[in-house]
């Protein structure tokens, strides 16, 4: 059994091919009724042409035929027969020929045949079409007949027919109905064109929105459909890219939600990790220490032996401040805000950090906003990341590098906040690390537990804000801080 598939053809297709059939059958029922209109004018004017010709004939005659003066009426008429005039016939009131032109004096048939035999008014005009055959070649006639009344007299006293060759009226008609082709043709043509051309304006946004919809199918939520049109098209394109904008925002959102959640499984973790650690190693340790501490201060020990007994107090000491630093990243404090100058908390932060930063003659360049309203921040926890991110710094330049502070307020946010730069010419940080060094117990240097940036992420998402990498010209790293300007009520 042979299946036959079923043919799929588009909607521009669809849209060009019933246009067109439309404005076709439109354009050919009009093309039809003004030939039919030429048509009837053309033979409508042959008719009154022959009406005048036939008229003028028989007032011409009229007295010889009722002197019944024949050959008179016979000589006068062959000089008549041109052109597009075939024939005269005179008529008696009784029907009979008496007057017949050379050119029709064989054919009986036409020369018998009289319309105006009876009773006929003094403003009757017959016509009669009729096809001749002259000289082994048919040819259509137009017989055009009056009767012949004199004026004064009720006496009917004969009647004329002439014969008009209808040959220049086939050829008229012939080149109307040309004309008309081509207008047809013409128009066909510009039909169909303008019909693709129409369709494919129409179906280009629909096409878009298809596209639109392929790539947000397969996850492209950034796609936005370039609205081409004001009408309901251009409508519902707006209304796509609102869904799109609608849709990012809301996968952003879950992608938030869901990294938080896996953080907040993280630290939950790392508490319940840290909690045992505590547990586990603190207390021993602190026995420990005690007894290095007693045993550090015996006289009885050489020089090597006390070396040996302080690199290990180092030793202890670094065990202890990485517990200290997992209890405090892992512990969710309350903040304490309050309405503090950023510029103060910046300043205190880089006092905390100048013995350092004079040691390897790091030079320290602040720029600040004038005129910056306070912030509704807790000023320890602020200070805090400051001082954590200026350190890392500190560690990545060389002796004689640069830190650049900047804060400035971003009004041109739904919610208008506090930027902090901070860059560095250090070595720098992997693009590909940007987002991983927030992450806890990454790190890209030889020492550390790598919590500094965690925590400093924590602090900042408790108040609202954020932190990340930002690009720069040159060689180093460059943080960027964002803090809230006000507070929501929840917040206050």
């Amino acid at each position: 059994m042979i299946s036959l598939k079923k043919v799929r053809f588009s909607i521009t297709a669809q849209l060009a091919f019933w246009t067109s059939v439309i404005l076709v059958l439109l354009i050919f029922s009009l093309l039809f009724v003004i030939q039919n209109r030429e048509v009837k004018s053309i033979i409508a004017e042959k008719k009154s042409r022959g009406l005048v010709m036939v008229r003028y004939i028989a007032e011409m005659n009229a007295r010889r035929l009722v002197l019944w003066e024949l050959s008179d009426i016979d000589e006068n008429i062959q000089g008549l027969i041109r052109d597009d005039l075939s024939y005269i016939i005179f008529y008696d009131r009784d029907g009979r020929p008496v007057v017949v032109s050379e050119s029709i004096a064989n054919n009986l048939e036409v020369i018998n045949r009289t319309s105006c035999a009876g009773q006929v008014g003094p403003d009757d005009v017959f016509y009669n079409n009729y096809r001749l055959v002259e000289n082994g070649r048919e040819q259509e006639v137009m017989e055009v007949e009056i009767p012949i009344y004199i004026r004064g007299s009720d006496i009917k006293w004969g009647s004329v027919k002439i014969g008009l060759k209808l040959e220049d009226v086939k050829v008229r008609i012939q080149k109307t109905r040309l004309v008309m082709a081509g207008f047809g043709l013409a128009a066909l043509i510009l039909t169909l064109l303008s019909s693709l051309l129409m369709a494919r304006r129409i179906t280009r946004p629909i096409r878009n929105l298809v596209e639109g919809t392929r790539r947000i199918s397969k996850g492209d939520f950034t796609y936005r459909i370039p609205v081409i049109s004001e009408d309901e098209i251009g409508d519902l394109t707006r209304s796509f890219n609102e869904m799109a904008e609608q849709l990012l925002q809301a996968r952003q959102k879950t992608e938030e939600a869901n990294r938080r959640l896996v953080q907040v499984e993280k630290l939950a973790s790392i508490g319940r990790l840290s909690a045992t650690i505590a547990h586990e190693i603190r207390n021993p340790l602190t026995s420990v220490k005690l007894n290095i501490q007693k045993l550090a201060e015996s006289e009885k020990l050489d020089e090597t032996e006390k070396e040996h007994l302080a690199i290990a107090q180092e030793g202890i000491e670094q065990i202890e401040k990485f517990i200290k630093e997992l209890l405090s990243f892992t512990r969710s404090s309350k903040l304490q805000p309050d309405y503090f100058s950023m510029e103060e908390i910046i300043q205190a932060s880089l006092k905390m950090l100048r013995p350092s930063l004079e040691e390897k003659k790091i030079r320290i360049t602040l720029e600040v906003e004038k005129d910056l309203p306070p912030a509704y921040v807790d000023a320890d926890k602020i200070r805090q990341v400051l001082v954590n991110i200026l350190r890392n710094a500190y560690e990545a330049v060389e002796e004689g590098g640069q830190i650049e502070i900047s804060l400035r307020l971003n009004r041109q946010k739904d919610r208008p906040g506090f930027e902090i730069l901070i860059s560095d010419n250090g070595c720098g940080i992997p693009e590909k690390d940007w987002e991983n060094i927030f992450e806890p117990f990454f790190t890209t240097k030889s020492s550390g537990a790598g919590l500094g940036l965690a925590n400093a992420r924590r602090i900042l998402e408790q108040h609202g804000g954020s932190i990340r990498v930002v690009k720069k010209e040159g060689p180093g790293s460059c943080f960027l801080i964002t803090l809230p300007l006000e507070p929501s009520v929840k917040e206050k």
